[in-house]
C-alpha cells in the first residue's frame, strides 16, 4: 500500500477555528501547498454535523472557542461519527493542553503561534498516516467481503456434492478420527458394522446381523492404516437366506495441518439383474 503526493494533496481538510485570521492563514498555506479540498467553520457545533457529510480526511481543531471548545468537540467525534480514527490535529497555543488533547483522542498539535514549517511538516504527515489507515481498512473490508463470498460458494459447492453423492449412491457418510459417524444419509450405520441397540433380546452382533466379518476386519485394516478405499464389497446373509451385496467407498480426511480427522464415503448396494 502506498499514498501518493496526490492522494495528499486532494485529501479533504476542514478548519475550525474561531478566529478568521487563523482560517485565512491555515487557507492560504494549504492552497499555496496544492491542497484542493478545504472547508472551514468558526462555529464548532457544525463539527459533527459536518465530518458525517463529508467524511474529512483532516480536521484541524482549535482547542479554544466560545460556547464549545476543541476537548468538547473531540468528545462529541467520538459519540456521534462512526469512525474508528479521530482524524484531529488540534490547534493550541497553551503548551499544558497538548498532552490532555492526545489523551483525549487528538492524533496531533500544532503550537500557536504557527511555525509555517512544522504547519506544513505535520499536515503532510498525518495525511499519509490517516490514508495509510483508510486504505488498510478498505482492504480489511473488502477481504472480508471476499471471505464471505468464498465461504458462501464453498457451502454451495458442497451441497452441490452432498447432493450429487446422494443421488450417484444409497449412501453418504462421514465419520471423525475416533471413528464416530458425524453425517450419514441412509442405512451407513448398519452396513459399516456399527453396534445399535437391539428392539428386543440380546446385543446385536455383527453375526447376528449376518454380516461377513473377514470382509469387516480387512476394511477396519484399511481404516486404520488411514488409507482410501474404492468399491470394497461386503456380504449379508439375511434371515430368510437371501444374500445382499453392498459396495463402499471412502476416503481419509485431514486438517490443513495434516492432522487425520476422520473419513468420508459412499455406499450402494449390487442388485443382480434377475
Amino acid at each position: 500500500m502506498k499514498v501518493t503526493t496526490a492522494d495528499i494533496r486532494n485529501a479533504s481538510v476542514l478548519i475550525v477555528d474561531d478566529q478568521e485570521a487563523n482560517i485565512a492563514l491555515l487557507e492560504q498555506l494549504l492552497r499555496e501547498d496544492g491542497y484542493t479540498q478545504i472547508a472551514s467553520t468558526r462555529n464548532p457545533q457544525e463539527v459533527c454535523a459536518l465530518h458525517r457529510k463529508n467524511h474529512y480526511d483532516l480536521i484541524l481543531l482549535d482547542l479554544q472557542m466560545p460556547v464549545m471548545d476543541g476537548f468538547q468537540v473531540m468528545e462529541a467525534l467520538k459519540t456521534n461519527v462512526n469512525d474508528d480514527y479521530l482524524p484531529v490535529l488540534v490547534l493550541t497555543a497553551q503548551p499544558g493542553h497538548k498532552l490532555r488533547a492526545l489523551q483525549a483522542g487528538a492524533k496531533d498539535f500544532i503550537s500557536k503561534p504557527f511555525d509555517l514549517i512544522e504547519v506544513r511538516a505535520r499536515i503532510h504527515n498525518m495525511l499519509e498516516v490517516r490514508l495509510l489507515y483508510r486504505q488498510i481498512e478498505n482492504y480489511n473490508k473488502l477481504l472480508e467481503q471476499t471471505v464471505l463470498e468464498r465461504t458462501a460458494e464453498l457451502r454451495e459447492s458442497e451441497a452441490r456434492f452432498r447432493s450429487l453423492t446422494e443421488l450417484a449412491s444409497d449412501w453418504y457418510w462421514e465419520q471423525d478420527e475416533a471413528g464416530n459417524y458425524t453425517k450419514i444419509s441412509g442405512p451407513a450405520l448398519e452396513m459399516m458394522g456399527v453396534q445399535v441397540d437391539p428392539l428386543v433380546g440380546a446385543p446385536v452382533t455383527p453375526e447376528s446381523l449376518g454380516w461377513n466379518e473377514v470382509e469387516r476386519a480387512k476394511l477396519r485394516e484399511i481404516i486404520a492404516a488411514r488409507k482410501p478405499f474404492v468399491d470394497f464389497v461386503f456380504h449379508r446373509v439375511n434371515a430368510d437366506g437371501r444374500t445382499q451385496q453392498f459396495r463402499v467407498s471412502g476416503q481419509p480426511m485431514f486438517s490443513e495441518t495434516c492432522r487425520f480427522i476422520g473419513y468420508r464415503g459412499i455406499g450402494l448396494e449390487i442388485v443382480e439383474n434377475a
